[in-house]
């Protein structure tokens, strides 16, 4: 860290650390609705959830007999996730560690989820690569984030819009892949709007 004459300033982990400690849940003990919809009738396997959080998605996965490895590099995160799973009486591995850095093996997973992982572009294609070759043959990768639109017409999520993306964006990233799902959705608030997502399913072709 280092000092500009004011508080210290935090390394991201470190800033991470500190809202995942500010606040039980950050969004919601539920699941994300967009996943929800959408994986409830997929036949479960070996699921990869990247920037997992608090563990909300990985554990309703396990919770429907997915074996889920979760990565995050959050302690904080991660060790909250863990007592919910306990408490939710399922396993889920937990690995803590920076996305930017580490690679998960290629051709592994049945499903991979990076929902509301928001990167600026060169960071974010190298991640987003590494998370779909991670996905085998005929399995699933889902994407979901905040859409560009959110700025202006939703509400909540990043502010900044270098970190923003678009569904037709994260489709045009994916050679190899045939998609099955592209679509901008608004989830439900009390105010009168809520905030805009990016959804993207897609199932890597045949080898």
């Amino acid at each position: 860290m280092s000092d500009t004459g004011g508080a210290p300033l935090l390394s991201p982990q470190e800033a991470w650390d500190e809202r995942h400690a500010q606040r039980d849940p950050i969004e919601s003990h539920d699941p994300d609705p967009n996943l929800v919809a959408e994986l409830a009738g997929l036949r479960s396997g070996l699921a990869l959830d990247l920037a997992s959080g608090d563990g909300r998605n990985a554990i309703w996965l396990a919770q429907r007999g997915w074996q889920v490895t979760a990565v995050d590099f959050s302690r904080v995160a991660l060790d909250r996730a863990r007592g919910t799973a306990v408490a939710a009486g399922v396993e889920v591995d937990w690995q803590q560690a920076d996305l930017l850095d580490w690679s998960p093996a290629a051709g592994t997973f049945d499903l991979v989820t990076l929902i509301f992982f928001h990167l600026p572009l060169d960071s974010r294609r190298v991640v987003y690569a590494r998370a779909a070759a991670a996905v085998r043959p005929g399995g699933t990768l889902f994407v979901v984030g905040h859409d560009r639109t959110n700025l202006t017409d939703g509400i909540g999520g990043p502010q900044d819009p270098t970190v923003l993306f678009t569904a037709e964006e994260i489709v045009a990233e994916l050679p190899g892949f045939s998609v099955t799902r592209s679509a901008v959705t608004r989830r439900a608030s009390t105010g009168a709007r809520g905030p805009i997502d990016a959804v993207v399913r897609a199932v890597r072709d045949p080898a």
